[in-house]
């Protein structure tokens, strides 16, 4: 690959993984501003994980169709629109409709990527999709840290704010380095599909969050959505990966599972930080640093292993053991004491958001990784939409928000412990087959 395309590629696949950690520091700042619940503040989460979850697989199709480029400059002219409209933001609706703004903003970085590594032949794309890799984990560790630091510097309207500069090198670096592609003609869109989706999510998030008539749209539009996906040759979101592959189907599971208890520990135990024990933007963020650093160090030690269920029962086990130290914790707890909980807390992230998508690469059909690709990523943000319900209803204290992660673990570890099939053994899947690199 030309090595002119890797700054806006990489800057570009970082601005969705910024914007999910910097927020978590800016959520008690933003309620006290507006004199906002923890139900209504986060709506910031939910709102850009609900347009995300809708927008990546709309505009990974349209990356196909219309080439890198133009969806690349769209997006990051959408990002620096949201940053201006959250920096002048009057108010916390209009500040959820930024964040829906820029989570349509930020889908368009990573297929674009994904698309031109796929055009690269001539050279191996591993080390590209490494420092992909490497970029976006390290964006989520220093996340909170930075929007600490630029929430104590000039105020939580900073966090949107750096969306402006970011957009405006994405546009310059765009326009000059990628190049253009002719248009490729395609399938017609699945509109229907796309807005059954939208709905079902939307419906299930406000059922979550203490709106239980909203269940019963949630089943109508989603029975809706699936007898639509399967009837049409070109669904908005192939749902035929599945076909009988429990395997598959418990792997998306144990997915939802833990990066609900990722994004729980991300947003909910920050917000406690401030709001239950006083800590400041800037302090809560380098309490949860090492939290990131070890999930990394977590990942690198297990990520060659293709032994997964022995690793997913590690991870397991030591994410049961990191919810309950949030158990006996209080408004007094030396900070020395949360920065260890924090690190406990990265071991089990670390390993279980490796070894879920290393099972579904090996037990996907080939025919379909892509698409099983992108369901993982669907049950990554709907595993945030849940975490975002529960601190929802969290308040100032903690005890109940950790029986509720240790509710989640101990489901994750039975699942686990009866799982005896994790890969899908076919004809055509060797034997020994390279564990692929994790992307966040």
């Amino acid at each position: 690959m030309n090595r002119r395309l890797i700054a806006p590629l990489v800057l570009g696949a970082a601005l969705n993984p910024v914007n999910s950690s910097m927020i978590a520091v800016a959520l008690v700042p933003i309620g006290i501003a507006f004199d906002a619940l923890p139900a209504e503040t986060s709506w910031l989460v939910s709102a850009l994980y609900l347009a995300t979850a809708t927008g990546q697989p709309v505009v990974g199709r349209l990356v196909d169709r219309y080439g890198p480029r133009t969806l690349y400059l769209i997006g990051s002219a959408m990002v620096g629109v949201a940053g201006l409209i959250g920096t002048l933001a009057p108010s916390l609706a209009v500040l959820v409709v930024a964040r829906v703004i820029l989570g349509i903003g930020t889908c368009a970085g990573y297929p674009a990527a994904m698309y031109l590594l796929k055009r690269a032949r001539t050279e191996r794309p591993g080390s590209v999709l490494t420092l992909l890799t490497v970029a976006a984990q390290t964006i989520v560790v220093i996340g909170p840290t930075i929007g600490g630091l630029l929430i104590t510097a000039g105020g939580w309207r900073t966090v949107f704010a750096v969306n402006i500069p970011l957009a405006a090198a994405c546009l310059i670096l765009g326009a000059l380095r990628l190049p253009r592609t002719a248009r490729v003609p395609g399938p017609r869109f699945d509109y229907l599909g796309t807005l059954l989706f939208a709905a079902t999510l939307t419906s299930l998030m406000l059922a979550l969050m203490g709106r239980y008539w909203f269940l019963a749209l949630t089943l109508i539009a989603g029975a809706a959505f699936v007898t639509h996906q399967l009837r049409i040759a070109e669904p908005f979101i192939d749902l035929r990966v599945f076909g009988g592959n429990g395997p598959l189907i418990r792997t998306y599971l144990r997915t939802l599972m833990a990066q609900t208890i990722t994004y729980a520990f991300l947003y909910g135990f920050t917000q406690w930080l401030q709001a239950g024990r006083g800590l400041s933007p800037s302090v809560a963020g380098l309490v949860l640093l090492p939290m990131s650093l070890v999930a990394i160090g977590g990942s690198a030690l297990t990520g060659r292993s293709t032994r997964f269920r022995l690793v997913l029962l590690v991870g397991a086990l030591t994410q049961i053991a990191a919810c309950a130290l949030l158990l006996p914790i209080g408004s007094s707890t030396a900070v020395w004491v949360l920065v260890l909980i924090a690190a406990a807390c990265g071991l089990p992230q670390g390993i279980n958001n490796l070894v879920n998508q290393n099972a579904v690469y090996h037990q996907a059909d080939p025919a379909r990784i892509g698409a099983a690709a992108g369901l993982l990523r669907t049950f990554t943000y709907l595993g945030a939409l849940v975490a975002a319900a529960a601190f929802a209803h969290q308040g100032a204290g903690l005890r109940a928000f950790a029986v509720f992660l240790l509710a989640v673990s101990t489901l994750m570890l039975l699942l686990v412990c009866v799982e005896t099939f994790l890969v899908r053994r076919t004809a055509h899947q060797p034997t020994s087959p390279e564990p692929v690199p994790s992307a966040t």
